[in-house]
């Protein structure tokens, strides 16, 4: 498997790590009930795994994509790792209530996302 495969599986990981963080604070038998409830770092933490799973799809699109059109591609690959690095500071600064800086990691993940789907146009 490449290395563009990899980052999927870490990135469909993901909206998992700061759900840790926001459970505790929800039902265990009804944990969306709560969740419009939550504040500070728990729903920041709920928002953080909500933005992990909308922006997983298209990530993994791309990386489909460009697998089936160009095949492995050590460019794809670095690209994808740039992506879950992205990911995992927007989760960082999400937590860290930095909405600056998340919004920055957001909008680069969202880009090398963009550039891993069309980039085998260009070949």
């Amino acid at each position: 498997m490449t290395l563009a495969i990899w980052c999927v599986l870490v990135a469909a990981f993901l909206p998992y790590v700061p759900f840790g963080l926001a459970s505790r604070q929800l039902d265990p038998h009804a944990p969306r009930r709560n969740a419009p409830n939550l504040e500070g770092l728990a729903a920041r933490a709920h928002g953080a795994h909500l933005n992990a799973f909308e922006a997983f799809p298209f990530f993994a699109a791309a990386v489909i994509v460009s697998q089936i059109v160009e095949g492995p591609s050590a460019m794809v690959g670095g690209l994808a790792l740039a992506f879950v690095v992205a990911r995992i500071g927007h989760i960082a600064f999400y937590l860290a209530d930095r909405p600056p800086l998340r919004s920055a990691c957001f909008f680069i993940g969202l880009a090398l996302a963009l550039v891993i789907f069309i980039h085998p146009a260009f070949r």
